[in-house]
């Protein structure tokens, strides 16, 4: 495994833990994530594929559901190549008036 690949499974750590616990996941981790699977890919280090199958496993790891369950079958054409599926729960909203 490559350094760039280490960081990669590091940030998805990060992301899919934050997502599993209902913590905020910071847009500049998640772009950064989504950079290096980009870059893995025009390397020629990997190929797409096997990025997504990469991802998928720590997803696994840090949720304890894989990517099909939670997001559907077809969750890479709603995410499409390099995005990651990363959704944080609903903030609460409470009314500030009484209307």
């Amino acid at each position: 495994m490559n350094a760039i690949q280490e960081t990669l499974n590091d940030r998805w750590q990060r992301i899919f833990c934050a997502a599993a616990t209902n913590l905020d996941i910071p847009p500049s981790l998640v772009l950064r994530a989504e950079g290096l699977m980009e870059a893995l890919v025009l390397s020629r280090l990997s190929t797409q594929e096997d990025v997504w199958q990469a991802m998928a496993a720590v997803y696994q790891d840090s949720c304890g559901t894989t990517l099909e369950a939670e997001f559907g079958v077809d969750w890479s054409a709603v995410h499409p190549f390099p995005q990651i599926p990363a959704v944080m729960a609903r903030a609460p909203v409470v009314p500030s008036t009484k209307e």
